[in-house]
């Protein structure tokens, strides 16, 4: 009944109906227990009068007590500027928006299927989704960066490059990648875990940047330089990109109008194999190296800020950082003034791949206690990832780097060894077996 009298919407039917039911429910029975004790006593008829009025008006308090609690209750679910602060795991999201940036890379603009609220992100982070595709046997699971920042998130921007089949190999194209650009239309509901990855841009920071990417590590840098402009505009932000010609250079023109706003974003743009059609649009023909920083870039900042102290923030391909991270060492820059992601793990040279093999002999115990195997280890297997997908036990993942964490899982015996350090954060008690191999002769995982 309590229940039912807090759904009424009308405040004063509902502090009446309080009242009456609270004065019922004390006086009936109150009144039978007076009457057997003296029934015919004029103070006993009183009593009972006045219990009823207290009760009644105790009840219609009440009543109007459950309402406030409640329209406060839902305003605050409604103002709440963290949206929906217990969205922890899945949630579903509708594709509001589908836009072709270039001929490899389509935007997809996402909106929570629920119409609830969605935090904001520090830009650079990333949003996990997860994906059903027809003829694979599980979910998949992969992880892309938001490519777009404004001060209230309404929406997630993820910005997708189809991934073709690699040259030369048998291996396929990317699975999720083509099924995002093929499958996935305006309509279409995926679910998505909250926004996450340390790869982040301190906004509010006064030392210059520079934000170096190529292909579809735009998308991280994008999301940096509109947050800047938005939020600390005097900061003076170096805009790096690399394509091959304009037909694969996505968001061009959205960039240039950030700078169009925003005189201290500094735009340099780098076409290896320009078109006639691209007369204009870029301002050096070639690749993003070192060189250019040094002898283009870092006089810019000296004449700009008085000093050629910067934050270097890269993403794009495996090689492409790697250049970058060793020319800009020689060039003088720390290591921890550079900081990068990559969702594409470099391939291992045939020498160290012969070295791997040669170590063989090294076995370890690897126990699987959710699948109930239990397998021995050796160097040349990989990480725990790679053994245990060829063993046919396909835990969930994504970055296969450290970036992202999808593949955490609980260790309950033993430790091991990361091939580097984890970029994802790690809580105690559990490993990222992506890039972890057995350290002990004996391990044992939650998988």
């Amino acid at each position: 009944m309590l229940e039912d009298i807090k759904q009424i919407s009308n405040p004063f039917i509902r502090a009446i109906t309080s009242g009456l039911f609270l004065s019922t429910l004390v006086t009936i029975p109150a009144s039978a227990a007076i009457f057997l004790v003296n029934a015919k006593n004029e103070s006993t008829y009183k009593l009972i009068f006045y219990t009823s009025i207290v009760s009644a008006t105790v009840g219609a308090v009440g009543g109007l007590a459950f309402g406030k609690r409640k329209h406060e209750a839902s305003e605050a679910k409604i103002v709440s500027p963290l949206g929906d602060t217990d969205w922890k795991d899945w949630r579903k999201f509708v594709v509001d928006r589908k836009v072709k940036e270039s001929d490899s890379i389509t935007s997809f603009y996402l909106k929570p299927l629920d119409s609830g609220q969605i935090p904001n992100f520090t830009p650079g982070q990333f949003l996990t989704i997860q994906l059903d595709i027809p003829e694979q046997p599980k979910p998949v699971i992969r992880t892309y960066s938001l490519s777009d920042y404004s001060e209230l998130s309404e929406y997630y921007r993820l910005s997708i490059k189809r991934e073709p089949a690699p040259p030369e190999t048998d291996l396929p194209a990317g699975i999720a990648s083509n099924f995002m650009h093929d499958a996935i239309h305006e309509g279409s509901v995926i679910l998505a875990k909250p926004p996450a990855g340390k790869f982040v841009l301190d906004t509010l920071g006064a030392e210059p940047a520079v934000l170096i990417s190529n292909g579809v590590g735009i998308t991280p840098m994008i999301s940096m330089a509109k947050a800047v402009s938005l939020l600390n505009p005097q900061r003076h932000i170096w805009f790096l990109h690399g394509a091959r010609d304009g037909s694969f250079h996505a968001f061009r023109d959205e960039v240039n109008e950030i700078a169009a706003s925003n005189s201290n974003l500094h735009i340099v743009y780098c076409y290896s194999r320009p078109n006639l059609t691209d007369t204009g649009k870029f301002q050096h023909k070639g690749y993003v190296d070192a060189n250019l920083i040094k002898n283009i870039v870092a006089p810019e900042i000296q004449s700009f800020c008085g000093s050629k102290d910067a934050t270097y923030f890269l993403c794009g391909s495996a090689s492409f950082m790697d250049s970058l991270r060793n020319g800009l060492r020689e060039f003088g820059v720390s290591d921890d003034k550079v900081l990068f992601e990559s969702f594409a793990k470099a391939k291992p040279k045939k020498s160290e791949q012969i070295q791997d093999i040669r170590q063989d002999g090294d076995s370890r115990e690897i126990v699987f206690s959710k699948t109930g195997k239990t397998l021995n280890w050796n160097p040349s297997d990989g990480t725990i990832l790679e053994f245990a997908e060829a063993n046919e036990i396909f835990p969930d993942h994504s970055c296969r780097v450290g970036v992202c964490g999808t593949c955490a899982c609980k260790i309950s015996e033993g430790e091991v060894d990361y091939e580097e350090n984890p970029t994802a954060s790690v809580e105690q008690g559990s490993v990222l077996i992506c890039i972890s191999k057995p350290k002990n002769t004996r391990i044992v995982l939650n998988i």
